[in-house]
């Protein structure tokens, strides 16, 4: 159990399309929007339930904690083909929920986030489609996005840092 962010903006996503968040800030999961229709609940195009409140969030060039973001901001919204925007916050939801560790290897490195634990949650497979968290098994694959550097209050710094 734990505290998760949703982050509503002020824009439709269409399906594919998703942010940038991760546990390290320099690996990130394309963490899709619910633009899609479920039996447990009905699509809500402009949000993304975008996992625990100590997470990062890609935006731009830099990187957010999700605790810190409210209305106003400007977020980064990633297609699967990494085509990106910026679009507004309209609010941000935080809620206790179960909550469930993901990792990804990506040449020889573990990247990790945690998100909320429920069918309705999805990442992006690697041909693009949403596949929810609740039917990942080892070995599948998922759109990342891994940078080289470290980061100190959300900017690039050139400097070992080691995050685990």
């Amino acid at each position: 159990m734990g505290d998760r962010v949703c982050i509503d903006t002020c824009a439709i996503m269409q399906v594919g399309e998703g942010m940038l968040i991760g546990s390290q800030a320099n690996g990130f999961f394309l963490v899709h929007s619910e633009s899609e229709d479920s039996p447990y609940v009905a699509a809500r195009p402009f949000r993304v339930n975008a996992g625990a409140v100590h997470a990062y969030i890609k935006v731009g060039d830099k990187t957010k904690y999700l605790a810190e973001l409210k209305s106003g901001d400007e977020v980064m919204v990633v297609s699967k083909d990494g085509r990106a925007r910026r679009e507004i916050v309209g609010r941000v939801k935080i809620e206790r929920r179960p909550l469930i560790l993901v990792e990804a290897e990506v040449g020889g490195r573990i990247i990790k986030t945690i998100l909320q634990n429920a069918e309705t949650i999805k990442l992006v497979s690697k041909d693009g489609n949403p596949v929810s968290i609740a039917s990942l098994k080892e070995g599948d694959e998922v759109l990342v996005h891994v940078e080289e550097v470290g980061r100190h209050f959300g900017m690039e710094v050139k400097e070992t840092i080691i995050e685990r």
